[in-house]
């Protein structure tokens, strides 16, 4: 089984915030649709159609791979916060 790479991961789902929030604040055509694609792409990476399981799976993921880290410096930056759906 694949295991997508937790940077490309935990973009996505800063991306997905950050454009969730963009949306809530105003909403505009491209940036719902941009919403959509990166929801969509989250979704395939994690292998479900469930937006809100895609974000456990990829909190997970994260998770896994922030223990699997011995050093601050191998962990990336990852500081245990998890995104809100």
């Amino acid at each position: 089984m694949l295991v997508p790479d937790p940077k490309v991961v935990r973009k996505l789902l800063t991306r997905y915030a950050s454009l969730r929030i963009a949306q809530a604040e105003r909403e505009r055509e491209a940036t719902a649709r941009e919403l959509e694609d990166v929801t969509y792409t989250l979704c395939v990476m994690m292998a479900v159609t469930d937006i809100h399981e895609a974000v456990a799976k990829a909190d997970a993921l994260l998770l896994a791979a922030g223990t699997a880290a011995t050093t601050p410096a191998e962990r990336d930056g990852e500081d245990g916060l998890r995104l809100a759906v």
